[in-house]
């Protein structure tokens, strides 16, 4: 049984779907105003991990995601310009323009990622009249009220409002970032905006009309409405970035539960931060890290992908260039020992140990997730007894869910070794005219021999008997190297 952690109870949870079978899963999406750094593309394959396991589980998924392309400003105090706008600004595009090659950008970086596309995406610009319809409805149940041209929603009127955290009405001044300045328009601190008019940002290029005056959506209200118009009343899951937590997911259930009058989601899921040296990753201090940034230094991806997994969702990861190299280092030795595998012609799949190999890796999915010991299930798979066709069935079982593309690139390298060892076959050793060098040579080739047929106390005795004589060997990866002591 899958157990998760469930940010609005504080606790881990037996999963339920409210229909048996199938499961209704809302991820947040990215802000397209400018590249996703590698911190949010975290997020986003922690979900996929989840979307890729319940599907292998059995469910039957519907996943739907927004892409944000107007309403979210650069503050949550519901101040600072929209960052589409600034990001058309930035570039001296239309806003339009912006969305159409940034959320190409995404989808491209989410590919090389092996992130699956979600079945429904839609832009929040197509959906202002769903937005319209429920603010209005607020307005109606005395849950939304207008103000210096802007329609807020009213928090004072909730039971609870800080469903993710410990916080009262009196612990936070305006919102929960440092920086943010108090809207004066508000009747209470933590009220948000539902709908911005004319009166807030005169040079707001996506503007339209409405019950409330010409103007834009705020951000929370998008992903309330997009959920709801394609998922129903009542959502299973809902993931985000943990940043996400408060105000957004807290201020989407606000208005959400307000608006339908029971409760709407049952699991919230949280992905904590991934962290460089100097703290928390962000697209305005440091180097931007991209995917495009990563492959232009030599890294494949599906590496970063697999650095991720190799830690949980739930605790902060620290990104540095030293710790990739780790994870690079440890997938490939990971890809060499898969490549050793040479299953034999008509080797039948043992199917009750592929079961026993399946269950340990479900095992470890089921506890919240733990990719880190769902990749320790492969290397268990590579220690059991079972036959080598047996373990390659578990392992392209395993990789549906992990998506780290192990036989593919296994079978790569092994095609690659087989390419080097036929060429080194048919290279004509060519000795030295010295007799002194040429004999080491040949101790040397002699050595190489009795490596291969695994006699290595005829290996020791030939590089002992070179070292009596003063000649060190050195065994590099392109081959052995003498030296004299």
């Amino acid at each position: 049984m899958l157990k998760l952690y469930n940010s609005a109870t504080h606790r881990k949870e037996e999963f339920v779907p409210n229909e048996p079978g199938k499961v209704s899963m809302y991820t947040c999406g990215p802000t397209v105003y400018h590249f996703a750094h590698i911190g949010n593309l975290r997020t986003y394959i922690m979900e996929d991990i989840l979307d890729r396991y319940l599907r292998y589980s059995g469910y039957e998924v519907k996943r739907v995601m927004n892409i944000t392309d107007v309403g979210h400003l650069s503050s949550d105090g519901d101040t600072g310009e929209d960052k589409m706008l600034k990001g058309a600004k930035r570039e001296k595009k239309t806003v339009m323009e912006i969305a159409r090659y940034y959320t190409d950008c995404f989808f491209a970086d989410a590919e090389k990622l092996h992130i699956r596309r979600p079945d429904v995406i839609e832009p929040a610009t197509q959906c202002i009249d769903d937005f319209i319809k429920v603010i209005s409805a607020l307005i109606e149940k005395g849950f939304a009220y207008e103000a210096g041209g802007n329609i807020y929603f009213d928090t004072s009127k909730l039971k609870e409002y800080y469903i993710f955290n410990d916080f009262s009405s009196e612990d936070l001044a305006v919102g929960v970032r440092e920086g943010v300045e108090e809207d004066g328009n508000k009747r209470n601190k933590a009220d948000f905006v539902l709908w911005f008019t004319k009166s807030k940002f005169e040079d707001q290029e996506l503007k339209w009309d409405s019950p409330f005056g010409v103007g834009y959506p705020g951000w929370h209200i998008e992903c309330s409405c997009i959920s709801m118009k394609h998922l129903g009343e009542r959502l299973d899951i809902h993931c985000g970035g943990i940043d996400n937590a408060f105000p957004h997911h807290t201020n989407e259930i606000a208005q959400s539960e307000a608006y339908l009058g029971h409760k709407w989601c049952n699991y919230w899921m949280h992905v904590l931060h991934l962290n460089t040296d100097s703290g928390k990753m962000s697209k305005s201090k440091g180097e931007f890290l991209t995917v495009s940034l990563l492959e232009s230094k030599g890294y494949d991806p599906v590496v970063y992908r697999f650095f991720c997994l190799q830690s949980h969702y739930r605790r902060s990861l620290v990104f540095s260039y030293e710790n990739l190299d780790n994870a690079a280092v440890a997938y490939r030795k990971l890809i060499a020992r898969i490549a050793a595998l040479k299953a034999k012609q008509g080797e039948a799949i043992e199917q009750e140990k592929l079961e026993a190999l399946r269950a340990k890796f479900a095992s470890a999915l089921d506890n919240d997730l733990n990719t880190s010991l769902a990749i320790t299930a492969i290397y268990d798979v590579l220690k059991s007894d079972a036959n080598v066709a047996t373990k390659r069935a578990a392992i392209a079982d395993f990789d549906t869910v992990l998506c780290v593309d192990l036989l593919k690139n296994a079978d790569a390298y092994a095609a690659e070794e087989a390419k080097k060892a036929e060429a080194a076959a048919n290279t004509v050793r060519v000795y030295s005219d010295d007799p002194e060098i040429r004999a080491i040579e040949e101790a040397i080739d002699a050595r190489a021999a009795a490596k291969k047929a695994k006699n290595y106390a005829e290996a020791d005795r030939i590089r002992a008997e070179l070292l009596a004589k003063g000649i060190v060997l050195t065994d590099t990866a392109q081959g052995t190297t003498w030296s004299k002591a």
